[in-house]
């Protein structure tokens, strides 16, 4: 039986995904996916299964960023090295309608399923491909991770301190970004063939591709002018006054660079000089003199506590905000009020929060249906779906196909 059968009002009821990939990147695109209503089958090596299962901070003997990354998942522990696990795999791909993959390429090709056996067997099918390069170019059979993709997409030019080492921003944030892309290349392309009638298609997704493509006018500023631009701490090159400013129990920040947001600003500041100077009316000429205006704010900032700081911009309308914590975030009421701390049973019997669903849909909300399973949990249940019988799983479980 699908699994999101009894969900008549999910968005992706009856797409049914097959994951192959692992760790982050593909897994977060299947995520996505299973939270708005697709059943997805996740395909995981028996014995070991996906290493995020076992990194970061481990409760009962499990990651709890796999309850995360994994819920809404039905979980197959099958061999891909084996002749008889990639039969197997090859049936649940002909009845699919996406194959997730995070593997280097020409993995897949490998093992005979590669897009064109797999488009034969099934022309309906999407396939979402991410790799670190893609999968043409002359650097497609190099390794690469997310951090690697961030790095050539030029993030980690930008993030950082000038002339300090660069940083990455604290979270995967180049995985996220290619499962990102490559979820709206999947609903892109089953719009596609729903609609238009089209047929099944690759998505090429590659790491540092997806990085690339959010960084706005870096590309065009070198083109233009042959600038570099390089990284500036918490401010926002170009943009001003758009920065962090210690307060006297922590930072802010302030985002006053509108031009009539900026007068406000220096009304609250007591700065009507500067509200009120003709050189400083639009961006261009506070870029000029931002160090000048960051100062003035630092001053105004450095004897007040963050609560004080938010109220009075908040008055004025000038867009502020603390630094939140994960502790800020867990005690936050709007996060709350907005239901996107979720408390999620485990099937290893504790209770935990965790992240709600976005994007908010209001008519087919994605939703939270199961727990991240154990390892090959479902492996029976997916089985007899293809047809198999008791003693034929049986027999694969003894030779180690399967368990």
């Amino acid at each position: 039986m699908n699994l999101n059968s009894s969900i008549p009002d999910s968005a992706l009821r009856g797409v049914r995904v097959i994951e192959m990939g692992q760790l982050i990147a593909g897994p977060f695109a299947g995520k996505t996916l299973g939270e708005f209503g697709a059943d997805v089958i996740k395909i995981e090596a028996p014995g070991s299964g996906d290493p995020l299962r076992n990194w970061r901070m481990i409760k009962e003997g499990t990651s709890v960023w796999w309850q995360v990354q994994s819920r809404n998942k039905r979980s197959i522990a099958l061999d891909l090295r084996s002749a008889e696990g990639q039969d197997i795999a090859r049936k649940l791909i002909a009845e699919a309608d996406v194959l997730i993959e995070n593997f280097r390429p020409g993995t897949l090709e490998g093992w005979g399923m590669g897009w064109d056996e797999l488009s034969a067997l099934n022309p309906g099918l999407v396939m979402l491909r991410i790799s670190g390069y893609g999968q043409t170019g002359p650097y497609r059979d190099l390794p690469g991770f997310g951090a690697i993709g961030e790095a050539m997409g030029g993030l980690r030019h930008l993030t950082g301190e000038p002339d300090r080492v660069p940083v990455r921003c604290g979270v995967s944030i180049g995985d996220t970004l290619a499962a990102l892309h490559g979820t709206i290349g999947v609903l892109t392309a089953l719009y596609h063939r729903k609609v238009n009638g089209g047929k099944g298609q690759v998505i090429d997704v590659a790491l540092h591709e997806a990085v690339f493509n959010v960084m706005e006018s870096l590309l065009p500023e070198y083109s233009a002018f042959g600038a570099v631009r390089e990284a500036a701490g918490s401010a926002l090159p170009g943009i001003a006054p758009s920065n962090a400013y210690r307060c006297n129990d922590g930072y802010v920040l302030i985002a006053g660079n509108g031009d009539s947001i900026f007068k406000r600003l220096m009304a609250v500041i007591g700065r009507d000089d500067l509200a009120h100077d003709p050189a400083l009316a639009d961006n261009a000429g506070r870029v000029v003199r931002v160090a000048e205006i960051d100062a003035a704010i630092s001053v105004w900032t450095a004897t007040r506590p963050i609560t004080e700081v938010l109220d009075l911009l908040g008055g004025a309308r000038v867009p502020a905000g603390k630094v939140y914590t994960a502790k800020d975030i867990a005690e936050d009421p709007h996060y709350r009020a907005r239901d996107m701390i979720l408390a999620q049973s485990t099937r290893d019997g504790y209770d935990l929060e965790v992240p709600g669903v976005v994007p908010k849909l209001l008519g087919t909300p994605g939703t939270v249906r199961s727990s991240a399973p154990g390892l090959g949990d479902d492996t029976d249940g997916v089985l007899r779906e293809l047809g198999l019988s008791e003693p034929d799983i049986a027999a694969l479980r003894d030779k180690g196909v399967v368990a």
